[in-house]
């Protein structure tokens, strides 16, 4: 199952990953291998880029930065090929992304020698644009006939373990959820509490909003690190959170249910 149906299907620069994890699930679809050992396999990689950054060895960080943003696709995608839906799988993903980010900006932060108020923030703003991205993005999949609806618009309720999965376990990885995610998905609710009962949007506005995808986020850091620009990845975060509430307005703007406008 795709998470979006080909009519609703955009130019996502995020997702630039995915024909090479179509291609890894294709390979792995009859093997003993779960999508979740394809989410250790990108956790390492990431702990690998981290170390790389701390060593100052930038274009290796870089190199695995881009495999873990590949990897990162293919454990989704190997799930939808297994047909095997996961509730532990998807925290367990945002769990891994979550302290990786937090890491990777640690490690900036070492290495360049800024101030961790500076870092913490952020750390702040990459897991808030993120944040945004995933909103309206899940929101078109929740609108879009045959979308993968695993994920969820509003994340408040302990959901029901699917088949094979232990309700205490997926209870303890959506408590995490919350932990880390909780502030960021009420402070964008708060922002754009309408986008859910909006109109569909439409693949241009998807398209500008996935430069906040976490693909494109990481790509973006690893071309700095790469160019020998790490003093500018910390500030170029920041710096990147004001458009935000641009795309708020455009949203705002452009698909407001007839009477909201």
């Amino acid at each position: 199952m795709a998470k979006l149906s080909a009519e609703a299907s955009f130019l996502d620069l995020s997702d630039y990953g995915r024909p090479f994890a179509t291609f890894i699930s294709a390979k792995l679809k009859n093997t003993a291998i779960t999508p979740l050992h394809i989410t250790y396999l990108f956790g390492v990689c990431g702990l690998l880029a981290i170390y790389f950054i701390l060593q100052q060895q930038f274009i290796l960080a870089a190199i695995f930065i881009v495999i873990k943003c590949i990897i990162d696709a293919a454990d989704g995608e190997l799930a939808r090929v297994k047909n095997t839906p996961s509730y532990i799988g998807r925290y367990c993903d945002s769990i891994f992304d979550f302290i990786l980010n937090f890491g990777f900006l640690l490690a900036i932060c070492s290495i360049t020698e800024s101030s961790i108020w500076w870092m913490l923030l952020a750390f702040f703003c990459l897991q808030l644009q993120g944040t945004l991205y995933n909103f309206y993005y899940v929101i078109l999949r929740h609108k879009t006939a045959g979308g993968d609806q695993t994920s969820k618009i509003f994340e408040v309720e302990t959901p029901i373990a699917l088949g094979g999965e232990s309700q205490k376990i997926v209870t303890i990885f959506f408590k995490i959820y919350l932990l880390t995610y909780g502030i960021f998905d009420k402070i964008i609710y708060k922002l754009d509490r309408n986008a859910a009962v909006s109109n569909t949007f439409d693949s241009y506005f998807m398209t500008l909003v996935s430069i906040y995808g976490l693909g494109f986020q990481l790509l973006c850091i690893a071309a700095l690190l790469a160019l020998g620009f790490a003093n500018l990845v910390i500030p170029s975060v920041i710096i990147a959170t004001i458009f935000i509430p641009i795309i708020i307005v455009i949203r705002i703007f452009l698909y407001a249910p007839a009477g909201r406008k």
